[in-house]
Order: C-alpha cells, then sequence, then structure tokens
C-alpha cells in the first residue's frame, strides 16, 4: 500500500487558488509517485542503486588510469574487462614472438662432449707454484712437465700413484702432492714385465697450505684424489675433482706427451 503523492502531500488548495503552503509540486513528467508506507519496499531498489554507483566507480578508477574522461552517474557503459582480457593476451602474444625470434638458435647443435668440455675449460698455465720435495728441495711445478698431478690429500692412494706411473708415457713424471711435511713417500711401482717400458717416475711432493688444490679449483678432499694433466707447453689439459682409478682418466693420460 502507499500514498499518492502530490502537492505538498495531499493538502488542499487555499480559498484564493494559489499555490499551497510549503513544498513545491513534482515535475508533472514524473507521473504519479507513489510513496510506499513500509521504507523495506525500497530495499531491492536501494540495492540496485547502491551496486550501479560501485559498478560506476570501478569503471571510473580504471578509466581515470587511462586518462579516459569519468562517467556521470547513469551513464550506461560497456564493461572494459572484455577489452583489457583482449589487450593483454595480445600484449603477451607479441611479447612471446618476439622472444621467440630473438632467442639463441639451438637446433643442429651437437651436445658437446662432457670430457671435451673439462679438457678445454682447463686449458691454462699450470699454477707457477714452488713445493718441496721430500728431501726438502724446492720443485717448481712448471719446470717439472709435462706431468700428472695427484694431490693425494685425504684419501689413500697408494695404488693410484702407481698405477698411474705404470700408465704414463716415458718421459712424463708423477707428481704425488701431499699436505704432510716431509711428504708420505710413495710406494714403488709394480714391476713392469722385462719387455715392457719402465713406469713414470714419481715425485712426492708437501703443499701444507693446499695452494695448489685451491688454484686449480679442485675443491675439498674427499676421500679421492684430485688430478690435473700438465702437457709439455705447460698448459692444463685435463682436470678431474676426484678419481679413484687410474681409468677414470686414462684416455686423457694416453693422449698427454
Amino acid at each position: 500500500m502507499g500514498t499518492l503523492g502530490g502537492g505538498n502531500g495531499g493538502g488542499r488548495p487555499p480559498d484564493n487558488g494559489g499555490q499551497p503552503e510549503g513544498l513545491p509540486d513534482l515535475p508533472p513528467e514524473w507521473g504519479t509517485v507513489v510513496v510506499p508506507d513500509d521504507p523495506e519496499a525500497l530495499a531491492q531498489e536501494a540495492e540496485d542503486v547502491r551496486r550501479e554507483l560501485r559498478r560506476l566507480s570501478r569503471r571510473n578508477q580504471w578509466r581515470r588510469r587511462f586518462g579516459l574522461p569519468l562517467l556521470p552517474p547513469g551513464t550506461t557503459q560497456p564493461s572494459l574487462g572484455l577489452p583489457l582480457l583482449i589487450m593483454t593476451v595480445a600484449v603477451m602474444a607479441t611479447l612471446t614472438s618476439l622472444f621467440v625470434v630473438t632467442w639463441p638458435g639451438r637446433t643442429g647443435r651437437v651436445p658437446a662432449d662432457p670430457e671435451a668440455s673439462s679438457a678445454t675449460a682447463a686449458r691454462r698455465p699450470v699454477p707457477a707454484l714452488t713445493l718441496a720435495d721430500s728431501t726438502g728441495a724446492p720443485v717448481r711445478l712448471p719446470d717439472v712437465v709435462p706431468a700428472v698431478i695427484l694431490l693425494i690429500d685425504g684419501c689413500t692412494c697408494v695404488d693410484l700413484v702407481a698405477a698411474t706411473a705404470g700408465a704414463s708415457a716415458p718421459g712424463i713424471t708423477v707428481l704425488a702432492v701431499d699436505r704432510t711435511a716431509p711428504p708420505r713417500a710413495s710406494a714403488p711401482a709394480a714391476s713392469p714385465p722385462a719387455t715392457g717400458p719402465a713406469p713414470a717416475p714419481v715425485r712426492a711432493l708437501a703443499d701444507p697450505e693446499g695452494r695448489l688444490r685451491a688454484a686449480l679449483e679442485l675443491g675439498q678432499p674427499g676421500g679421492a684424489a684430485g688430478v690435473a694433466l700438465v702437457g709439455r707447453d705447460g698448459m692444463l689439459v685435463h682436470t678431474l675433482p676426484a678419481a679413484r682409478t687410474v681409468d677414470d682418466f686414462r684416455a686423457q693420460l694416453a693422449a698427454l706427451s
């Protein structure tokens, strides 16, 4: 139920025919206005108005960010969600295309051999360090080439030293480097057959401070020997952080001369 609104609320006009006292009449284009007796009857309309105002506020926030003119209340404007989604997809597709075009091509590349990569990375001069041998005499590493350097600190590598000496070509010196001073004596290499070549000489060197291991960047000792092969030109041709048998570097050792 409601009350028809008109004039100042339905009051009778004055006797002289003038306008009633109080509020003026409502605009005629509004038509008949019905004021409900129960305010709850307007709850749905109020919620719709609040929802529209919130939607308008969100749209104006986006328009303000893009420098667009703000929408006045009551303006019907399509949502920006779909245009923004389309624009985002287009930008992402463009960036992906540019990334694919500028990415270095990998097709046709043959995977590099890990052993070859290790040997290539090791092509640098042997550290110019001077260590002491078992008699206390100084030994400058660049002066003892070609050589096989075995870092035997932290491992029992007597068999590895002997096997390396037996597998090395003539003219190659095996340097067994330990941290102890004086270094423990290396066990003599196994006696070769009467017709076979003599084993390479083994020289035991002391490196109490571990300078050589640090210079070769072979990490910390972990129960195996670090290996560095040095050519006649004094350049490192192969390094191995940990080796337990000569088979771990036999192929590179055979090519060393």
